[in-house]
């Protein structure tokens, strides 16, 4: 591992630039989770298929990929705050054309165009921890931030439920924009430049992407980190109709029950901070991936069987809780072997994450709104790749017993 940062590094992550990383970090999963109650309530009103209505999620994801490559390119070459501040401006307008949208079309194109605006957020932010932080700090630092971005998709959707049962579910995206807002604020008026211009990329605009892709163990921690993003988001993807009809909770019942999921990511994440300078890394990623992996396969084997029953939710809380021990570990890890190009290895991960999510959202829909078959099989096949993935990194053996 790199040295741990100086004191002057780490007195640049101060209370008020930590706020707004949080704040940056936990917009894209409102933005994903907050509107999954009014699944339904859209379908109905734009008389339209589940999977069409999922579309809107997908493209979301895929903004979110795509815009991560451009972001962290530009965040590389012209520093952090510059490109934050004009990807944040994009997501406030973006977040406006969505909730005034008369289609479900114009929505679709609206949800893609906000997911590369708030493409900006997640990636720069992750940039910036990696340039004020180092070590088993950087890994800290990601556990906590993502712990804290844990109570978003916790709330989001009972803050969801209870607005679009007042407003509507374009109420919803109405408090999306207020959110996308208030990144746009921070981003401009309380972020400051941590990218120096000696340490800037010059040449070809993604070339530092090229850099970090040609770092072995890099792309395996990449892998694995989108893969178990990909077994959460089959979760994510097909929860409203697994809780709503399958297992037969009222929308408030669904909410209730992702926030219980959600409340045990950020248990996850929490016990994963508190290990990240005491136990090495790898070793807890390895039993947080052994549970998961266990649950999924069980899962799998009650949706053979035709199980419809309340049990399913306790298999898929240990399918998704520990995966807060993967997330933070596998991003600190990840980033220590591109320090120098921390913007372009930032959206490398955000790109394979979001495309894996765009990829697996549609798939759980494909058994019909009635079996869990496809999300079971689903989250099985993203986990057993996310196990093959940790094993390759492990074929590179790091000095420091804690990578």
């Amino acid at each position: 591992m790199g040295p741990m940062p100086t004191s002057s590094s780490a007195a640049r992550l101060g209370p008020a630039l930590f706020a707004v990383l949080v704040l940056l970090g936990t917009t894209g999963p409102l933005a994903t989770d907050m509107y999954l109650p009014s699944f339904p309530a859209m379908q109905q009103e734009f008389a339209s298929t589940a999977s069409a209505v999922q579309l809107t999620l997908t493209t979301f994801l895929v903004g979110m990929a795509l815009g991560q490559l451009v972001w962290g390119a530009l965040s590389d070459r012209w520093g952090r705050t510059t490109p934050l501040r004009y990807g944040t401006l994009l997501f406030v307008l973006a977040s406006v054309g969505a909730a005034l949208a008369p289609s479900l079309e114009l929505l679709t194109v609206a949800r893609g165009v906000q997911g590369i605006g708030a493409a900006a957020g997640l990636v720069i932010s992750k940039a910036i921890v990696a340039d004020v932080t180092s070590g088993a700090q950087t890994a800290r630092i990601f556990s906590i931030l993502m712990t804290i971005g844990g109570v978003a998709p916790a709330v989001a959707p009972l803050m969801g439920a209870g607005v679009a049962e007042f407003g509507g579910w374009r109420a919803v995206l109405w408090v999306l924009g207020f959110a996308a807002t208030l990144t746009a604020l921070g981003s401009f008026f309380v972020v400051r430049e941590t990218h120096p211009v000696p340490a800037r990329s010059t040449g070809a605009l993604f070339a530092p992407l090229g850099q970090v892709l040609r770092q072995r163990r890099f792309v395996g921690y990449m892998v694995l980190f989108s893969a178990a993003f990909a077994a959460m988001m089959s979760y994510i993807a097909a929860s409203p109709f697994l809780y709503q009809n399958i297992m037969g909770f009222s929308p408030t019942g669904y909410a209730l029950c992702f926030g219980i999921n959600s409340l045990g990511l950020i248990t996850s994440g929490i016990i994963s901070a508190r290990l990240a300078t005491k136990v090495p890394l790898r070793r807890t990623i390895a039993v947080a991936l052994l549970i998961v992996l266990t649950a999924s396969l069980v899962m799998t084997a009650l949706a053979l069987a035709g199980f419809q029953s309340v049990l399913l939710a306790v298999v898929i809380f240990f399918m998704v809780a520990p995966i807060g021990m993967v997330m933070g570990n596998t991003t600190g890890l990840a980033l220590n072997e591109v320090r120098k190009t921390s913007g372009s290895g930032s959206a490398a991960l955000g790109c394979s994450q979001f495309l894996a999510g765009a990829l697996v959202s549609p798939l759980v829909g494909l058994g019909g709104e009635q079996s869990p078959v496809a999300f079971a099989v689903t989250a099985l096949v993203s986990l057993l790749l996310a196990v093959a993935a940790f094993g390759y990194t492990a074929e590179s053996r790091q000095p420091q017993a804690r990578r």
